[in-house]
């Protein structure tokens, strides 16, 4: 077991791990979260437990999976603080546990664990997206229109808040070096960027608009894009793409997230450079991971909400003492992992054997583990019905309970460019991956549990039509900036 220490934890949010120069990206510029990666271990299949925000971070906070939690299905179903966290966990020992940033729960008159909350976002009205639990006959988003509309260069509320949550980290690590605690601390810093809205900061925005090699989403064309259902039902509901004029629309897109991945890690290393600067980086552990991933126009989806690589992969980068340095592990990992993870960071017991899914990220960073197997699922906006993936060794299985499977061999073909599930020479590879799911949950159950619940919560809000009058927002406002709905 490693010596206790502090730990930080950095979110970003809607942060591709294929956007990052550490794993392999050659045009961005992301030099602190690189550095971080070659004195830490860096994750290669890593995955969040659900590709939307909401459910991912009550899934991350509490290291269940929403299956088991019966609950924070969708990003109108948000955590309330009532299943255990490890912020209760820790302060329940005695540790200082803070956060800092976004946290996208429910309101801030509920108890999540935390010592202090600074500067929390949270859902809009305690409610979130109730457009959400519409789950047939889906509406189209009229806050689609922001992705387009608002890329390019400038500054947003966003850039704005993740600069007072840098700041106010850079103040607490301050105050912790000027007054040390009993116990080790543990700090979790969470930024918004590179979530839309895709207006970066002009420098930021320049340096990617100007370059010569700057990537055009793939699959991009019409022609080229896989002929699935869930493409059309999502992309109908959201039709992020339905906005975008022309070549130049795209590219202001792809410079705008590029602009901002450079800008969150410009944020980052402010954090990282106040760890040094105040003599506490030796003694302090750091992860560095993300919510999700974000699609950026591949195959014509923005946004995230899939099973692709894109979005329900993320990076994820831990470094610290006892962590193996330059290291960089392909074992399958999920965000489920972290809890159990920061238990053993600052000296905790664990939970028992087979009390959780997860497993801590120190004995899983020097193991080669084909036979480990991670899960996702998803069950909200964009989609009719529930959707999960299983990721063993070189295999990858997404299951639709409205519409067919996909399989994808990620060694040979990592752009997931050929879905292998019809292909008659890999049956019994999704035979096995079938098995794989099931052995986990049984996905028709889970689906009608979910949309249970869902409807009683929309029952609640008013029904179908109400919800809609309402609206969405496109992106969750930070604090002190006013809600506004396209309805």
């Amino acid at each position: 077991m490693p010596a206790p220490a502090n730990l930080l934890i950095i979110m970003a949010d809607e942060l591709r791990w294929q956007t990052m120069g550490c794993y392999g990206d050659p045009v961005v510029q992301t030099p602190h979260m690189d550095s971080l990666a070659a004195r830490g271990t860096r994750f290669t299949a890593a995955y969040t437990s659900c590709p939307v925000c909401v459910p991912a971070r009550a899934s991350f906070a509490t290291g269940r999976t929403l299956t088991e939690l019966d609950a924070y299905w969708d990003n109108a179903d948000p955590y309330d603080g009532l299943a255990e966290s490890w912020h209760h966990r820790l302060r329940a020992a005695g540790h200082r546990v803070s956060s800092i940033g976004k946290l996208h729960f429910r309101d801030v008159s509920d108890d999540y664990g935390f010592t202090e909350t600074l500067i929390p976002m949270h859902v809009v009205e305690g409610k979130g997206d109730l457009m959400g639990l519409v789950r047939d006959e889906l509406p189209k988003r009229k806050g689609a229109w922001k992705m387009a509309g608002m890329a390019g260069p400038g500054e947003s509320p966003y850039t704005h808040y993740d600069r007072d949550i840098t700041t106010r980290a850079e103040e607490w690590i301050a105050a912790r070096a000027a007054a040390p605690e009993a116990k080790p601390w543990c700090l979790f810093v969470s930024l918004v960027c590179p979530h839309f809205p895709l207006t970066a900061p002009e420098p930021y925005f320049q340096r990617y608009w100007t370059h010569p090699d700057l990537p055009t989403p793939k699959r991009y064309d019409p022609a080229s894009r896989p002929d699935h259902p869930y493409h059309a039902e999502y992309g109908g509901s959201f039709a992020y793409d339905e906005h975008f004029a022309g070549p130049e629309d795209v590219r202001r897109a792809v410079a705008g997230y590029y602009g901002l991945v450079s800008f969150l890690d410009d944020n980052v290393g402010r954090i990282l450079a106040a760890l040094e600067r105040h003599g506490l980086s030796a003694g302090t552990r750091v992860i560095l991971t993300s919510d999700h991933g974000d699609n950026l126009g591949a195959r014509g989806l923005w946004g995230k909400s899939t099973m692709y690589e894109e979005s329900v992969g993320i990076p994820l980068i831990m470094a610290g003492a006892e962590v193996p340095a330059g290291h960089v592990c392909p074992t399958p990992v999920s965000l489920l992992d972290v809890f159990p993870t920061v238990l053993e960071a600052v000296g905790l017991p664990p939970d028992p054997p087979g009390a959780r899914r997860g497993e801590s990220l120190f004995a899983l960073a020097p193991r080669t583990d084909d036979a480990r197997t991670v899960f996702s699922e998803y069950h909200g906006m964009g989609s009719t019905a529930a959707m999960f993936m299983v990721r063993r060794g070189r295999w990858k299985y997404v299951h639709y309970v409205r519409h067919p499977p996909q399989l994808f061999d990620l060694a040979a073909d990592p752009q997931e460019e050929h879905d292998r599930a019809a292909d008659p020479a890999a049956a019994g590879v999704l035979a096995e991956m079938r098995a794989e799911l099931a052995a986990i949950c049984d996905p028709e159950e889970v689906d009608a549990r979910c949309k249970a619940r869902q409807a009683r919560l929309l029952e609640q809000h008013g029904g179908r039509e109400a919800v809609i009058a309402r609206g969405d927002l496109g992106f969750s406002p930070p604090p002190g900036v006013a809600v506004e709905f396209s309805a």
